[in-house]
């Protein structure tokens, strides 16, 4: 038997990250003689991060009719927990911990409990890195970032560009890199499997969805973009919208769906504590953040009304829980990820195993997995004039959804898993 623990955010957590680590759990526990182990955290981020983590909405049980174990453990803002965490995973004695890395903030904590655990036990230490050059531009985030990361056996990346910000960041680390999961010969090399962000198989569409019914109800016209998830600066809504405006000036036919919760909006502002934390924090992002990124004041959304777009643009801006994901995939024709810059995205990957063709800019990892015309249209980064212009293009010249079927066919969790632990394809 084989026992894995993936340590992250577990399923009661919001977000991308916590997805993954649930998809990643269950991909693994499908394999015959794989024992899984999530291990998470209780408290992600400083208790001075005026943010809810916890997803308080959803009904929908991810890990039901498995037999994952979920621990919630590990405490940011308590380092007697890190041990704690260190020694509960050694206690179960893995054969391999999968860290998932995707924030430079955490790792102290993370890099803590790594290197205890490699230090003191046989288990594989594994990375699986959603990036490497932080978004922010935090004058601590390389610093963090080492610390965090630098205690792995192995790395998984998504996109060969994260495999140079690694070299970047370790300019004297051997580095073989694969995509097969086949670990090195040399114990001087650390083997990086470049891999992909898999297609999420946790929200499927639902065949008894009444498109034409949700439609209706929601005044959404014949051709319907989307925009989903958390609402962020370097997600380039505030372009999305202006394009849109260009496009909806020529189009009476289009509609642009805005489903997701503002990041920082989503504690009640008159309360004491959210006043303290957001003072707190206040203070903190001048000391280390530059000004370009601070984005607490960040509110695209007030272009729907200033562009004059209110009965053009369906807002949901909220938390969307997981029960009613597909009702806003199935009724989009594409979905816009107009980023100005860009990690391996989960909503790119949510959009795909919908077979959403995508309209994005050509940064991070785009260009490595949209092909131009054929599952997507590429656009100019910041270029909203190009934006709006590839939106007309795909009114003019829709996607079949088959091509995005075929161009994602072999980017499933179950070839994902099979590599991670060395079992070819």
């Amino acid at each position: 038997m084989k026992r894995i623990v993936c340590f992250g955010p577990g399923p009661k957590f919001k977000g991308g990250i916590s997805n993954y680590n649930t998809s990643l759990a269950k991909a693994l526990d499908k394999i015959v003689g794989v024992d899984v182990h999530i291990v998470s955290w209780t408290n992600q981020y400083p208790s001075i991060v005026p943010r809810e983590f916890v997803d308080k909405t959803s009904k929908l049980d991810f890990l039901e009719g498995t037999d994952i174990k979920v621990k919630y453990i590990t405490d940011y803002n308590k380092p007697g927990s890190w041990k704690k965490t260190a020694d509960y995973i050694m206690d179960l004695d893995p054969d391999i911990v999968i860290f998932q890395w995707a924030i430079a903030i955490q790792g102290l904590p993370m890099g803590r409990i790594a290197k205890r655990i490699r230090n003191n036990s046989a288990a594989e230490v594994i990375f699986d890195l959603h990036f490497v050059i932080q978004k922010e531009a935090s004058s601590l985030d390389k610093k963090f970032t080492k610390r965090g990361i630098k205690h792995a056996d192995t790395y998984i990346t998504h996109a060969y560009k994260t495999v140079d910000e690694l070299r970047e960041l370790f300019p004297d680390m051997k580095i073989d890199v694969n995509e097969t999961g086949q670990r090195s010969d040399d114990p001087l090399d650390k083997t990086v499997i470049k891999l992909y962000h898999p297609i999420y198989d946790l929200f499927e569409p639902d065949p008894k969805f009444d498109v034409p019914a949700f439609k209706a109800e929601h005044n959404i016209a014949k051709n319907a973009f989307l925009f989903f998830g958390f609402i962020r600066k370097y997600k380039g809504l505030h372009h999305a919208i202006k394009a849109f405006k260009i496009v909806a000036d020529k189009r009476d036919d289009v509609t642009f769906m805005i489903c997701g919760e503002s990041f920082w909006n989503t504690l009640s502002q008159d309360k004491f504590s959210t006043k303290v934390k957001n003072a707190l924090f206040g203070i903190a992002k001048k000391i280390f953040l530059s000004k370009s990124s601070n984005e607490k004041d960040y509110n695209p959304l007030a272009l729907i009304e200033e562009l004059g777009l209110q009965d053009r643009v369906m807002l949901v801006n909220s938390f969307i829980p997981n029960e009613d994901v597909h009702k806003y995939f199935q009724t989009a024709d594409a979905a816009v990820l107009y980023y100005e810059y860009a990690t391996p995205s989960g909503i790119e990957s949510l959009s795909y195993n919908f077979e959403l063709p995508l309209l994005a800019t050509k940064v991070g990892h785009f260009p490595e997995t949209i092909d131009d015309g054929y599952n997507g249209y590429l656009a100019e980064a910041e270029d909203v004039e190009d934006m709006a212009n590839v939106m007309m293009k795909f009114l003019d010249k829709p996607l079949d959804p088959k091509n995005v079927e075929e161009k994602t066919r072999e980017m499933s969790w179950a070839n994902y898993a099979k590599a991670i632990i060395g079992v070819n394809s």
